[in-house]
């Protein structure tokens, strides 16, 4: 298990890869590095991809919350991204990430501009936040507790990945035959779920309602001019296209592309698919953009 050293925790890294462009991935909620697994692989030989947990998530320190989970909000998280990259000597780098990982990104680019080249964004929380209500923070809260609730709501995350009838409620979700190699990653990260701090858990969907309230981010969008692939899959249910668009709109270089025929996690339901973007986005680079 390699972790590294960032403030006063330390985080779960992995490598992939040893090429002249660096790549950083930002994982989303309740994940971890482990959800580009089985696309690492097939990443062009030319990049170095680094994988790194966030505080209370996979090989991570899971500290205790603190009050209104204010030591694992997005900003918080994007100080420990940067202060690991620091550890890692890593001076300049393109980010790539998945769900919440995007307003982490956001608070990132904001912070230290010169430091970031390009990102690219899969079915990202944009910088508008999220808004969560009592009763879907308490969902989440439920879900801590079950298995078979976990297991519902998180194959909604990769619905293509299953039988569709089978993603009704109350029913156990059924995979598509002949996805083995999937399967098996998906019910290895289904059970790192439950590894995960409160803090993580229940402070993802509080930091981010904080987040849509504040309306910090959204005003500061035209200032990210980093160049931006977003992908979004047309059966994600989490993230609205609205707010993609409004995203894509006010941010200076920001391109929006819907994929068919998949949800929300083209890294895990379609791997092969996802590194071809991947490495159409970011092969050929040796330096800056």
């Amino acid at each position: 298990m390699a972790r590294v050293q960032a403030g006063e925790v330390q985080l779960g890294w992995r490598e992939w890869g040893g090429g002249d462009a660096t790549v950083v991935f930002i994982h989303g909620n309740l994940a971890s590095k482990d959800w580009i697994e089985l696309a690492a692989p097939l990443f062009p030989s030319g990049l170095r991809v680094i994988g790194i947990d966030w505080r209370g998530c996979g090989e991570s320190d899971r500290p205790k919350p603190a009050v209104g989970y204010s030591n694992y909000s997005m900003q918080q998280h994007a100080q420990d991204m940067l202060a690991a990259l620091d550890t890692l000597d890593i001076t300049f780098c393109h980010l790539a990430t998945h769900s919440t990982g995007g307003i982490i990104a956001a608070r990132m680019l904001l912070m230290q501009p010169q430091r970031f080249g390009r990102v690219f964004a899969l079915d990202p929380v944009t910088p508008l936040g999220m808004a969560f209500n009592a009763d879907q923070i308490g969902l989440f809260r439920s879900m801590m507790a079950s298995r078979k609730l976990t297991r519902e709501i998180m194959a909604t995350a990769a619905s293509s990945l299953f039988v569709p009838d089978s993603l009704a409620p109350n029913i156990v979700p059924q995979f598509r035959t002949g996805l083995e190699q999937i399967e098996a990653l998906f019910e290895r990260i289904l059970e790192q779920t439950f590894g995960v701090s409160e803090g993580v858990w229940i402070g993802t969907p509080v930091n981010l309602t904080h987040e849509r309230e504040s309306g910090e981010l959204e005003r500061r969008m035209p200032e990210i001019r980093h160049p931006h692939l977003v992908l979004w899959g047309e059966w994600d249910g989490w993230i609205p296209t609205s707010d993609l668009r409004t995203m894509a709109t006010a941010m200076p270089d920001c391109r929006l592309v819907v994929v068919p025929g998949i949800g929300h996690s083209m890294n895990l339901e379609l791997p092969a698919l996802y590194a071809g973007y991947f490495g159409a986005w970011f092969g050929g680079f040796r330096d800056k953009v």
